[in-house]
């Protein structure tokens, strides 16, 4: 079923009370307002030291570290799978989503005629990769869509006989709202249409990140899943498997996908083996917990910033821990304007937030996250205003 959605602005302002020892699991710098944790992530204090150790082994005998490693990410990514309900055989560690494109777009047959779907809220790297194979119809979606229906509709109307392929956020950056549902999935799949959806905020954030059954899926483990950056998981229907060929040819592509696609050589492969250990931390603290503690977190931020003159809460999903607010007319319009209003903010006042770019006026973006406390969205709802006013 659908996310159902409803304005920031209807939560109640009342903060939520403090994780637990959340803080404590990270070493942030305590100076600085981290309300950006979908951008980037952060790496709790156990997965770092299980990274650490792995290293130490890498130095000790790299020998005997290299040659046990496909074997050893095999074991990985079967603890990856139970995390996700998926199947290990249909799963392969990447760097990246956009490393998740290349690989699924490359395994699409395309003819000529033939277009990919995309739409306006889609990561720009992601939307060049399809842009790079075919030509795309790029759906305008309206930040400000009542629900995931609209958006499913939205979708469909914009198929003609032409569309081969649909790239679609499961949760869009910088809107943060659910677009590949399970519902416009399943209506996609009937009209023959190939999904690649790109889940880089789906694993730790949702409950069931593989749910609709895509055709290629790809998410990261460095955002919301605890794990250390360039973590990342690729999924992929079994009738697609077959198609899928490493970006760079390596000594393990006699053994087919997903080896051949996990092998780099002498590369650095800590962060995958240490990557399942963020999921298991997020159980031990309980998933649940952590989701509801993330998602009222944000919210709670969402509706301080609401209140303020000229802000404007966008739909959004009650599961995701990240909220979105439209900016006054003719601020942030612009990606330059964006990143200068960001900069400005962490640099003038220690506040990490995306602050993203759309014509006419951008938009704000909080997390929650268990490191997180109320008084950091109350430093950001005070110093917005004037910030709002020079820009």
């Amino acid at each position: 079923m659908p996310e159902p959605t409803r304005p920031a602005a209807d939560v109640p302002a009342e903060p939520p009370a403090g994780f637990p020892d959340g803080p404590a699991l990270f070493r942030l710098d305590p100076r600085v307002a981290h309300l950006n944790h979908g951008s980037f992530g952060a790496v709790p204090v156990p997965v770092q030291e299980a990274q650490a150790a792995l290293r130490a082994e890498v130095h000790a005998d790299p020998d005997a570290f290299f040659i046990a490693v496909p074997d050893r990410l095999a074991a990985a990514r079967a603890r990856i799978a139970a995390h996700l309900g998926a199947d290990p055989d249909g799963l392969a560690f990447i760097s990246n989503a956009t490393e998740g494109a290349n690989l699924a777009l490359d395994a699409v047959p395309l003819a000529g005629g033939d277009e990919i779907l995309v739409t306006d809220h889609g990561y720009g790297t992601v939307v060049e990769a399809a842009a790079r194979r075919a030509p795309v119809t790029t759906v305008a979606l309206d930040p400000h869509l009542p629900d995931e229906d609209a958006v499913r509709e939205t979708v469909l109307a914009a198929l003609t006989s032409r569309t081969k392929v649909a790239v679609l956020d499961h949760v869009s950056s910088p809107t943060a709202r659910i677009i590949a549902s399970p519902r416009l999935l399943a209506d996609l799949r009937e009209r023959g249409v190939t999904t690649v959806v790109d889940g880089a905020h789906a694993p730790g954030m949702l409950a069931d990140p593989l749910a609709g059954g895509a055709d290629f899926w790809f998410g990261n483990l460095h955002k919301w899943g605890y794990a250390p950056s360039g973590s990342a998981i690729l999924a992929v229907a079994p009738q697609h498997r077959h198609r899928i060929r490493a970006l760079v040819p390596s000594w393990e592509d006699r053994h087919g996908f997903p080896r051949s696609v996990e092998n780099r050589a002498t590369a650095d492969y800590t962060g995958w083996l240490a990557a399942p250990e963020g999921l298991d931390l997020i159980e031990r603290l309980d998933a649940a917990k952590v989701r509801a503690h993330n998602s009222a977190l944000a919210a709670y931020g969402a509706a301080l910033l609401a209140e303020l003159p000229g802000l404007t809460p966008l739909p959004h999903g009650d599961a995701l821990a990240m909220r979105t607010l439209r900016l006054p007319a003719g601020v942030a319009d612009t990606p330059d304007r964006a990143r200068a209003l960001r900069e400005r903010i962490a640099a003038e006042e220690g506040i990490r937030v995306l602050v993203w770019p759309w014509p006419g006026g951008g938009g704000i973006r909080v997390c929650g996250q268990i490191y997180n406390r109320p008084e950091e969205y109350e430093r950001l709802a005070d110093v917005l205003p004037s910030y709002l006013s020079r820009a």
